[in-house]
């Protein structure tokens, strides 16, 4: 199985984990091992996590021989069970690149790309509802709101619309008869601003693997088992899931919340880990991979 996912930010992101051999590293998002193969040339014990089977699949292959590795098929939300199961108490650093992976935009039938026709499915663990299941039993108004609340898509209601009314003929079964759906639904001028279907597409996959949910679950979850020192690296690629890390981080690094009037603090509150500057593709990034074009890199160190 060739399982190729091009890193972004992959120097940044390995660099912002400070490692060194005596450290406990977990990368939550593992896919085909890149990330995980540099950080387990320095790393004490790296502890790779992926939902996708196709991904433990290829990762026992490229990294099963690796005395200081450990390959879990999990959801990196499960965290706290995750270093349960292992015996392990605490980490010294938390890596997430999160969305989807450019295999499973690559490989067809995974039904996550709006280029390629292929049944709808987007799941990233093959388990739990599909895309076709939103797409063909979700209500008109539920539709609309996944499409424009994880879509940011302006055109969500007339979209939703008429998904329903062409389902009411025969269900919706392949990402371009959806594409198609989309593009019915949208004025000329706004095929102009990239692909139609993009905004929507990353609508329905976000609802598909709650990967908002997700997020804000972890993030508490993940601080709790950062040992002091530790660092938490997450690559984004949207301004939501760009948004919740970022509010998150600045939370843990707020201190006093007393009013600035206060002439002394009585709330107690005290920083809880230092929130490094955003760090964002460079321009020989961008030409060589355009889909490092929306990613960021936040890093989070715990005091």
């Amino acid at each position: 199985m060739e399982f190729v996912h091009k890193s972004v930010l992959f120097d940044e992101s390995v660099k912002a984990l400070n490692l060194d051999n005596s450290k406990i590293i977990l990368d939550g998002t593992a896919g085909g091992g890149g990330h995980s193969r540099e950080i387990a040339k320095t790393a004490g014990l790296l502890i790779s996590v992926d939902r996708d089977p196709d991904a433990i699949a290829v990762l026992n292959e490229r990294l099963g021989d690796l005395n200081n590795v450990k390959i879990v098929h999990d959801n990196f939300s499960n965290i706290k069970k995750i270093l349960n199961d292992l015996d392990i108490d605490g980490i010294d650093g938390m890596l997430l690149d999160l969305g989807v992976s450019s295999f499973q935009l690559d490989t067809a039938d995974r039904g996550f790309s709006f280029h390629k026709d292929a049944p709808l499915d987007m799941r990233m663990s093959k388990t739990g509802i599909s895309a076709a299941d939103v797409v063909n039993t979700y209500s008109e108004s539920d539709l609309a709101d996944v499409i424009y609340k994880f879509g940011e898509e302006k055109f969500s209601r007339s979209i939703a619309a008429n998904i329903v009314k062409t389902r009411a003929e025969k269900p919706i079964t392949t990402t371009f008869e959806l594409v198609d759906i989309i593009k019915s639904s949208m004025p000329q001028r706004a095929m102009r601003d990239g692909h139609p279907a993009r905004r929507t597409f990353q609508a329905i996959r976000i609802e598909v693997n709650r990967e908002l949910d997700v997020l804000r679950s972890t993030l508490d979850d993940a601080f709790d088992c950062l040992n002091s020192g530790g660092r938490i690296a997450i690559i984004t690629f949207h301004s939501l899931e760009d948004r919740i890390v970022k509010e998150k981080f600045n939370d843990w690094g707020k201190g006093c919340t007393c009013p600035k009037e206060f002439p002394v603090c009585v709330c107690g509150n005290k920083p809880k880990g230092k929130v490094f500057k955003a760090i964002s593709p460079s321009k020989k990034e961008l030409e060589d991979n355009p889909r490092a074009r929306s990613s960021r890199l936040r890093v989070f160190e715990k005091y």
